[in-house]
């Protein structure tokens, strides 16, 4: 899997750039297939609030494209909810997927001369 990695707004350390990439690591595990990874760390100042922090992630499989973004106070939060929500969307389009193989055309066949005869 290719990862890239973006701060917008401030310079990341590397041990934010090395925790942002182990936790994507942890989706490899779920779908095979993962092509390629981009994480985009953003800084948002907003007046009279607190700082936002944002965790976008975006992931390229055959075909799809799946992202996530998450907004906290705290980044390494930010990028480990972004990732749950990744995990549940790559086991969701797993199933999806598993689900159309396991269906035959002969059983589509079959099930409409059912409807038919009655």
């Amino acid at each position: 899997m290719r990862t890239s990695f973006t701060a917008r707004h401030f310079k990341a350390p590397a041990k934010l750039k090395a925790f942002a990439e182990e936790e994507v690591q942890r989706l490899s595990k779920y779908h095979d297939g993962i092509l390629e990874c981009e994480i985009v760390l953003d800084f948002v100042k907003q007046l009279h609030k607190q700082q936002t922090q944002i965790a976008e992630i975006n992931i390229s499989l055959q075909g799809q494209k799946l992202s996530a973004t998450e907004k906290s106070e705290d980044l390494r939060k930010s990028i480990t909810l972004a990732v749950d929500k990744l995990e549940k969307q790559l086991k969701k389009h797993k199933t999806k997927i598993t689900k159309k193989v396991k269906t035959k055309p002969e059983d589509f066949e079959n099930s409409l001369a059912e409807e038919v005869e009655a």
